[in-house]
């Protein structure tokens, strides 16, 4: 009995280690997948910039006696400029929105659940247009005060933009809470919830767009599509503190998140404060999530599709959704916006739009998924 319990233990523990490796590998293709598309999409636009000059205006600044100047002089320009801070943006905005919708998906015990169908990405949304639209009536002249970071001038009303934007996210977030409280809700119903929410949101923006100026208006309904272009050294150097500290935060919760799979009442017995955690990850989740869109604007589905695709592959565990999530929504967001710069070059085609049909067409797999009895 012993010999045959010690080779069930030794069996048991090889598989746990297999497993465990499986998941690492697994996160590390992807974020290798992620770096190297990033890169390539550098040179995808309204000027196609070559392979080999993507890497030469990357690499040569750095070693310049190594690696060669690009063949257009203002290929760099291009790339460093514009490009650049457009997909480093893209990884951070796909990263934090998988990174919500894994953790929302948790604590909630919902797995349609993410900041897109819960309204907080219209909430969001709704407080930056605000913030755009009226911003310098309530700032005055403070409104385009600044302070040079790294050589990039970051504004007051860059600031304002995203305290308004993570205000509304989280009073979105406080509302559905309230209004779905109970052990009685049903996950449709909270969903159901959530895009009521996200629908009053969605009015306050179209009343700010039939009140605002000419130029206010075309501001807000290029930016509601949701989209990169906007995205500058700027924007990255406000946005990226708040995203990696955030996600850190969130992975540091992964332990907690996984005794929530067993029940709250196992999660309480083994001394986790569950109405305290799922605050705390509600509130990370709508700062990063507001951050982001702050700047993107509305763009839907990372957050459902990413971290579901991540369960079916290595599944539950936080401890290795979340950090995959994170680069799997990056993966997905900065080729969906490499395809919608190039499908309609030299225009720029939002990719909003393409992140519309891919997760509607997601949805619809995961609605006949859950059907045949598929949960989180």
């Amino acid at each position: 009995m012993s010999g045959s319990g010690a080779d069930e233990g030794r069996s048991a523990f090889m598989e746990f280690t297999a497993s465990r490796k499986r998941r690492v590998i697994f996160i590390v293709v992807v974020a290798l997948m992620t770096a190297i598309v990033s890169i390539g999409v550098l040179g995808v636009g309204g000027v196609i910039v070559p392979f080999d000059d993507v890497l030469k205006s990357l690499f040569h600044p750095l070693l310049p006696q190594f690696v060669p100047e690009a063949s257009e002089s203002y290929y760099p320009v291009i790339i460093e400029g514009y490009r650049a801070p457009r997909v480093i943006m893209g990884i951070l905005t796909g990263a934090c929105l998988a990174v919500a919708g894994a953790s929302m998906q948790s604590i909630l015990k919902n797995p349609l659940a993410d900041p897109f169908t819960l309204g907080l990405s219209s909430a969001a949304s709704c407080g930056a247009g605000i913030a755009i639209a009226f911003g310098p009536a309530i700032l005055g002249s403070t409104y385009y005060y600044g302070l040079t970071i790294w050589g990039n001038y970051v504004t007051v009303g860059w600031f304002f933009t995203i305290v308004m934007a993570f205000g509304f996210g989280l009073a979105s977030t406080a509302i559905l809470l309230y209004l779905t409280k109970g052990s009685a809700v049903s996950k449709s119903t909270m969903i159901l919830t959530g895009v009521v929410i996200g629908y009053l949101f969605s009015a306050v923006l179209s009343y700010l767009k039939y009140v605002s100026e000419e130029s206010t208006l075309k501001d807000i309904t290029n930016w509601l599509l949701g989209g990169m272009w906007g995205s500058t050294w700027s924007s990255v150097i406000l946005v990226l503190p708040i995203a990696i500290l955030g996600m850190i935060l969130l992975e540091s919760y992964a332990f907690e998140l996984n005794t929530l799979s067993c029940g709250d009442d196992v999660a309480k017995n083994l001394g986790v404060d569950v109405r305290r955690l799922r605050v705390k990850i509600l509130v990370i989740c709508a700062l990063i999530t507001s951050s982001c869109m702050a700047f993107t604007g509305i763009i839907g589905f990372i957050g459902l599709m990413s971290p579901h695709i991540v369960r079916m592959l290595i599944g539950n565990d936080n401890r290795y959704l979340i950090p995959a999530s994170a680069f799997l929504g990056a993966l997905i967001l900065v080729s969906c916006d490499a395809v919608a710069r190039y499908i309609v070059r030299p225009d720029d085609l939002p990719v909003g739009i393409i992140m519309y049909v891919l997760g509607g067409i997601f949805f619809v797999f995961l609605i006949k998924k859950m059907r045949g009895g598929y949960e989180i």
